[in-house]
């Protein structure tokens, strides 16, 4: 099994995470996202939110490519 782990703030989620995210598909099997803190940027969002738009975001790209997607924090 191929894992790949794609580290971030992801605040906020845009377009440019999503397309790296459906990339990524194509070359692993199972891929880890972990939402990081950066307090020196002045988060936008909370933990717990920017956790929850991710799987949000990326439940249907799990369901279409066949990748296991998870999020952590």
């Amino acid at each position: 099994m191929r894992t790949g782990l794609y580290p971030g703030t992801f605040d906020p989620v845009t377009h440019g995470h999503i397309d790296i995210i459906r990339r990524a598909c194509r070359l692993v099997d199972r891929l880890v996202i972990g939402v990081a803190i950066n307090r020196d940027k002045g988060p936008l969002f909370s933990l717990e939110e920017r956790v929850a738009r991710l799987e949000a975001e990326t439940g249907a790209i799990a369901k279409a490519t066949g990748t296991a997607i998870e999020v952590w924090p």
